[in-house]
């Protein structure tokens, strides 16, 4: 039997070994994602959502060598400072990064500036049914670890930011302080926002509530400039609650095909925020010029069970959908949505549901390292949390297809006689066959006159 002593120095060592690797993990990234080391001057705090601080930063991705940028001995340099709202509140901080030098971060397209955004996986799924949808332009992302001032925070999705540039929302932009007369109407990016920003209009939308509009491009205002935003808000606010959906003119001012794309992407996330914050509105220089919903941003997947249009339905916050309980009154709304949703479903689904899986399941090392720097509670492994996110994503485009607005029949149902002439099953992650998965399938049935219907199934 050892001695008292011996079982005693065997319990330190393992507990000393227990404290070393926990340590260990704290500070040290896994390496198996992209790894961005940042050094403030001086190793100085970031604090401010408004006061950028000077600092170095280099790139390293093991897995792809050629998008290393600098080094630990020559790194590069940029500037740092916090952003986000409620975000910024938690122990994690998202950051926004002005480089010095444009550079093509991680094979996105080169540009100075960029967000570094708590990882979120409906934010990548957001973005990537973005570009399918076609929007005008949406942001890239990818996932990288972050390492401040020595300090490992975990990981993060670099992302572009939304900006007028010819290497992402590529359309005119007007100077500020403009006061031609000519060209102020052109060359806008606005934000629809919950927040108040120094830089915002307000107009009041209904007798319920305001409007709130933060301009991004310009940034800084003419007298003639704000007085025309102004004009030009209230004006597209009074025709879209035109009670005369026939012969309203809304559409001669904003882009109805990019709105109800826009729409759509809302409703498959089920994202309470689409309607209400982080609404963004463009508008190029052009002879028939309209505002173009975009970029996407603050994407959010609710993940519940879906039983009407995200914006009827309540959340555990308070929020104000603006206008589109109006625009999905109007008949050519509504069958502009039916066109884009034909263009996307069923084609798109399982490449979509490839694509989250792609991006997603690589990034579980990492997350595991977050969870324990960041001491979370829900230990729920990736693959859990990616799976849920598809179901809840397949639900929704299951409930959408099956309730597609329609001006002139509101909730009417006509029912048909009709021939089933196919059946398929999609599983969680978007494959299709022509026999029931084990679990959750999405049940395709196809008919003699074109259309499809979906049901929801479990097969044991």
């Amino acid at each position: 039997m050892k001695s008292l002593y011996t079982r005693h120095s065997i319990f330190k060592m393992t507990a000393l070994s227990i404290v070393v690797l926990f340590a260990f993990t704290l500070t040290a990234q896994t390496g198996t994602l992209p790894v961005m080391q940042i050094e403030t001057r001086n190793r100085q705090p970031i604090t401010s959502k408004t006061v950028y601080i000077p600092g170095t930063y280099y790139l390293v991705d093991n897995q792809n060598p050629d998008f290393n940028l600098g080094s630990a001995k020559q790194p590069l340099s940029l500037e740092i400072r916090g952003r986000g709202h409620s975000s910024w509140k938690g122990v994690k901080k998202p950051y926004k990064i002005r480089l010095t030098e444009k550079a093509p971060l991680l094979g996105m397209n080169k540009h100075k500036h960029w967000a570094l955004l708590k990882y979120y996986e409906p934010t990548v799924a957001g973005m990537r049914l973005g570009e399918i949808m076609g929007m005008d332009w949406t942001p890239s992302t990818r996932p990288v670890e972050v390492v401040l001032n020595g300090d490992y925070l975990g990981l993060y999705l670099l992302t572009e930011t939304n900006r007028i540039s010819r290497q992402r929302l590529n359309i005119y932009e007007q100077p500020n302080w403009n006061e031609d007369e000519s060209t102020i109407p052109y060359g806008w990016l606005v934000e629809v926002d919950n927040y108040y920003e120094p830089n915002s209009i307000s107009i009041k939308e209904n007798n319920s509530w305001n409007m709130r509009f933060t301009y991004h491009s310009p940034d800084s205002l003419s007298a003639a400039q704000r007085n025309w935003l102004i004009n030009e808000f209230q004006h597209i606010n009074t025709v879209i609650y035109d009670e005369d959906k026939v012969n309203s003119s809304w559409e001669q001012l904003i882009d109805v095909d990019a709105m109800a794309r826009y729409f759509i992407i809302q409703e498959v996330l089920d994202n309470s925020d689409g309607f209400h914050g982080s609404f963004y509105l463009h508008k190029d220089l052009s002879d028939d010029a309209r505002w173009v919903a975009g970029p996407l941003w603050d994407l959010s997947c609710n993940q519940r069970a879906k039983t009407d249009y995200t914006f009827r339905m309540k959340t555990s916050y308070g929020f104000t959908p603006h206008w589109i309980g109006e625009l999905i009154k109007d008949g050519d709304f509504c069958r502009a949505v039916r066109n884009a949703w034909n263009d996307f479903y069923p084609t798109e689904i399982q490449s979509w549901m490839s694509y989250i899986d792609e991006r997603l399941l690589p990034c579980h090392d990492a997350l595991e390292a977050e969870k324990i720097r960041w001491s979370y509670t829900n230990q729920e492994t990736l693959e859990v949390r990616v799976g849920k996110l598809k179901s809840a994503l397949l639900a929704n485009i299951e409930w959408f297809n099956n309730n597609l607005p329609d001006a002139d029949t509101s909730t009417e149902v006509v029912t048909i006689d009709k021939k089933i002439v196919k059946v398929e099953y999609i599983n969680l992650a978007g494959i299709r066959s022509a026999q029931p998965w084990s679990g959750v399938n999405i049940k395709v049935t196809t008919y003699d006159d074109g259309s499809t219907s979906t049901t929801k199934i479990l097969f044991k």
